[in-house]
């Protein structure tokens, strides 16, 4: 399995190169981001980030500070904005009463703990958690997504069906536990899954049309 997985990263990376993912400035815009980006594209994550920056509103004080109806209008572009905002106030709410709103705290607490507290929070399910681990506090955790799950089922090597964390535990269990590693690794299966592992698949172009399951 290990071989199959590198094999998988090694034709990814030959094909893209490095793909320089999260976009964010700062921990907090990462974090925004990652529960913005849940069931829309990023490119609409991208005008909401604008309109929060252009108000000086990605800084979780200032955040806080802001109305849940002028947070919505902000973030209107990425979908669902009344719910996202609802989580966004959610996030703030832990941060605040657990870490007094110091971020650096919360990001620099132990993975395990971090990641229980994170799936605590109304609104942020085990992509999202994991996504803030791996981005914001640079964390070895492997994120699973849509295009993951997709990708490994069409080449045989997890069933379809698949729980998240069998998921994860498969690529964590066979590699190395490197923040770099995950990081590249998951973008380059977004970018796979964008280009040609979609619903309806390009598979005589992808990179992956040759990769078969190995043993060991």
């Amino acid at each position: 399995m290990r071989r199959t997985l590198l094999g998988i990263y090694g034709k990814l990376y030959k094909k893209f190169g490095p793909q320089y993912w999260w976009p964010g400035d700062t921990p907090f815009e990462v974090i925004v981001g990652a529960i913005l980006t849940q069931n829309t594209a990023w490119y609409n994550v991208e005008k909401a980030i604008t309109n929060l920056q252009q108000k000086k509103l990605l800084s979780p004080k200032a955040l806080s500070r802001s109305t849940d109806s002028k947070i919505a209008a902000l973030i209107r572009p990425s979908g669902y904005y009344n719910i996202k905002t609802k989580r966004l106030r959610n996030f703030l709410t832990f941060l605040n009463s657990k870490f007094k709103g110091n971020l650096s705290k919360l990001l620099n607490e132990r993975t395990d703990l971090l990641r229980e507290d994170l799936l605590r929070i109304k609104g942020i399910g085990p992509e999202t958690a994991d996504s803030i681990l791996l981005y914001a506090a640079n964390k070895p955790v492997f994120v699973i997504d849509t295009y993951t799950k997709r990708i490994l089922s069409r080449h045989g090597i997890a069933p379809k069906d698949a729980k998240y964390e069998k998921l994860q535990n498969l690529f964590m269990s066979n590699l190395t536990s490197d923040v770099k590693l995950y990081n590249e690794y998951h973008a380059l299966i977004v970018k796979v899954g964008k280009e040609f592992c979609k619903p309806k698949p390009k598979c005589a172009l992808c990179p992956l049309k040759n990769i078969k399951r190995k043993k060991g």
